[in-house]
């Protein structure tokens, strides 16, 4: 089979602003598998916390390996255990992996969801407003939900300055909320402490939040049993829980994980994580980061078997160029077409 790499830069719509810094934009490298009658698609958004930092580092680690080992879309989960293995980084090995399976599903001639036995996904998409004034945020809502006709929003909370910020900016969310109607869901990355996270959960819990993502930082996880005890929301966990294995670990003091393809090396990461999360009666959750269409596509073929969906990156994409997971009455929909449906616009 043939391999081929390209990087492209992704500029945002809107630039997002998290707990651990702000982003505008990025280089995202992409990957195509073919076997000389079809091409599967795969797409690394990098980052230092999923083991490379650089799109140029994803793809000089998915050449060393691809050196020494011959992949086979009939050994998938093979390949993903040895790439692992040797050091390839999950977020370079996401794209691997979701190239295989979509080129997998395109020589069964099915879409990939129907292939990994799901079905549609029913669950609306949240729209990601990141951390703002409240003044930006007053600006931005109708931008984000109107034009779309978006009712479900996650608030990016864990603001530096501290959770009187995180208050004035919420409070900016209930104001609009006030005149339409959203469901609403916080994401704190890790900006609170065990303290702040206790008073906020409360807070919240009387102001239309849904659940809390990952309140705390990744590494103080042995304060989760406290927090979740006599607590007033869901916890789910996102950078805490990066692989199936992660999970036995905090199923006794969480709700829920958040898979990312990023995070946990692909489809195969998150086939895994599904079956152990739901073996342990916990909800389950994707989300994205930075991704275009082409891996927003491959994370909506398992969409279908989550209970909350968050693949909205490539909606903040200025432009997106590819295609194949669109927005369909609020839901990321599979396309019915082989495979994960991703793919450049150019190749159309």
């Amino acid at each position: 089979m043939k391999i081929a790499y390209q990087i492209v830069y992704l500029k945002k719509r809107f630039p997002l602003r998290i707990s651990r810094g702000l982003r505008d934009g990025q280089h995202n490298l992409f990957i195509s598998i073919t076997d000389g009658a079809y091409v599967g698609w795969g797409e690394t958004s990098p980052g230092e916390s999923e083991g490379a930092s650089t799109a140029q580092e994803a793809q000089s680690q998915l050449e060393h390996f691809l050196d020494q080992y011959t992949v086979d879309v009939e050994a998938i989960y093979k390949t993903y255990d040895s790439a692992l293995k040797n050091g390839v980084s999950p977020c370079a090995l996401a794209a691997l992996d979701m190239a295989l399976w979509d080129l997998k599903a395109k020589k069964a001639n099915m879409p990939l969801y129907r292939l990994l036995g799901f079905k549609e996904p029913t669950k609306p998409t949240s729209i990601t407003l990141g951390i703002m004034t409240p003044e930006e945020a007053k600006e931005r809502l109708p931008l984000i939900l109107e034009q779309e006709g978006i009712r479900t929003l996650k608030v990016k909370l864990g603001n530096p300055e501290g959770i009187e910020a995180d208050k004035t900016m919420y409070n900016e969310v209930l104001e609009y909320h006030k005149g339409y109607p959203i469901s609403i869901r916080v994401d704190a990355n890790g900006g609170w402490n065990v303290d702040d996270a206790k008073h906020m959960m409360a807070w919240l819990s009387e102001r239309h939040c849904e659940y809390v993502e990952q309140p705390l930082k990744e590494g103080e996880e042995t304060y989760l049993p406290e927090l979740y005890k006599n607590r007033p929301l869901p916890i789910f966990v996102d950078e805490s829980c990066r692989f199936a294995t992660d999970i036995p670990k905090w199923a006794e003091a969480v709700d829920g994980v958040n898979m990312k393809l990023m995070k946990c090396g692909g489809i195969t990461g998150a086939l895994r994580i599904i079956a152990t999360a739901h073996a342990f009666g916990l909800k389950t959750m994707i989300g994205c980061m930075g991704e275009t269409s082409i891996s927003i596509a491959a994370g909506a073929a398992v969409s279908g078997a989550l209970d909350h969906i968050d693949l909205d990156s490539h909606l903040n994409l200025n432009p997106d160029p590819c295609k194949g997971a669109p927005l369909v009455n609020e839901i990321t929909m599979p396309l019915e077409v082989p495979g994960h449906g991703g793919q450049f616009k150019s190749h159309s």
